[in-house]
């Protein structure tokens, strides 16, 4: 296929992105957010709104410099996994806008993981 590298260097960016956007977000907007963890009843909420915003900047790094990429990965997959379940459980939610935005959530937490897995199938190193 032509041009795979590039692709995968494009792919990595935008991927890439949408964590290092998320893992600013847990810096920059801490209270807030271990509020809304303490809300859903995450045990700890401040120390797991640091150490996922931690999992978010080595994965996100990671993916994007292509360094560490197993590693990387395995963060992502660390912080998604219990994130999905934890933050975003839409079937123990009664009001119907709240559910759905967890819904969405969700279910989109799920096919990152699927991307993940997807990607820990490329050869490593990458190219770029």
């Amino acid at each position: 296929m032509p041009y795979i590298n590039e692709l995968l260097l494009v792919g990595r960016i935008l991927f890439a992105a949408h964590f290092l956007r998320s893992a600013y977000q847990h810096f920059a907007n801490y209270a807030a957010l271990t509020g809304y963890a303490k809300s859903k009843g995450v045990p700890f909420p401040g120390l797991a709104v640091a150490g996922s915003g931690v999992l978010l900047v080595i994965g996100g790094l990671g993916v994007l410099l292509g360094v560490y990429v197993v590693w990387a990965l395995y963060a992502l997959i660390l912080f998604l996994i219990p994130v999905t379940f934890m933050m975003h459980a839409y079937w123990k939610v009664s009001d119907p806008m709240a559910k759905m935005g967890d819904q969405m959530h969700f279910w989109k937490n799920i096919a990152l993981v699927g991307a993940i897995l997807m990607l820990l199938a490329f050869p490593i190193p990458w190219a770029y």
